[in-house]
């Protein structure tokens, strides 16, 4: 008998094992819509036009077709006044069939959120998707972005946190563009990585797309951070995203490492 009550600890630890395993992986493989915007400035388009087979073009030998292992693509089909421009990326955990997952809902919804304009960007936790008329390859977008942070502030100094999730933010910057990672490669443009702060274990990432080089990616980054204060004063939980580079930290694991 003492035999069996003592398997009942052993099994009630592996029921919690397994719950808090079943929930990362649910976590992890959430992708919850973040945000859209319609650009009115770059014109409209009509079912059947040109632009708008442009565009189908694209989806079907890009995202619908095309090798997701990287998680990025830009890409460009036809002539003024009808070319196409997309651009997208998922996030550095997320390629393959994740990446195309998330891209597929992405288009659908932005056709919803925004019919008929050829410029218009959607982002979700593992990727964003940009439709545009202007060709944005290697040149960092500094008007196209937003921030979210969790409603809850940390206990005890903010500024101390601040100064720590910056820190941890820089390092990953460091990870993210070292030229000794191959082009091409999921790490590329990508750090990701965790610290302790008191007795808690924050996890953070960084982001580029990887159309850009080291030093505009270090750049991008640099400015986002900028807005640190603004989106995540001593805030649970932070990110700002725009359309060339992220970054994003939690008190939980978010990511696939």
């Amino acid at each position: 008998m003492s035999s069996i009550f003592g398997l009942v600890p052993i099994l009630a630890v592996v029921a919690i094992q397994l719950l808090f395993i079943r929930s990362v992986s649910s976590m992890n493989l959430t992708n919850a819509y973040l945000h859209h915007k319609c650009n009115n400035t770059e014109g409209r388009y009509k079912p059947g036009s040109v632009f708008e087979k442009n565009f189908d073009m694209i989806l079907h030998t890009v995202v619908y077709n095309g090798n997701l292992t990287d998680g990025y693509r830009t890409y460009q089909k036809g002539k003024d006044p009808n070319i196409a421009f997309i651009k997208f990326q998922c996030r550095g955990d997320s390629y393959g069939s994740k990446c195309r997952s998330c891209l597929t809902t992405a288009v659908s919804e932005l056709r919803k959120r925004c019919p008929g304009n050829k410029g218009a960007i959607i982002w979700y936790d593992q990727c964003f998707f940009k439709l545009s008329t202007k060709d944005s390859h290697n040149k960092i977008d500094y008007e196209n972005d937003f921030y979210m942070s969790n409603a809850n502030n940390v206990s005890g100094n903010p500024e101390l946190f601040n100064r720590e999730i910056s820190d941890l933010l820089k390092k990953l910057t460091i990870k993210a563009t070292n030229e000794n990672i191959v082009e091409g490669s999921k790490g590329l443009f990508y750090g990701a990585g965790e610290t302790t702060i008191g007795t808690k274990k924050i996890y953070a990432m960084v982001q580029c797309t990887q159309d850009l080089v080291y030093n505009s990616c270090y750049a991008c980054l640099e400015w986002i951070f900028r807005k640190l204060p603004e989106c995540c004063d001593g805030k649970r939980g932070g990110r700002v995203l725009g359309t060339s580079c992220n970054f994003r930290y939690e008190f939980y694991p978010f990511l696939r490492y």
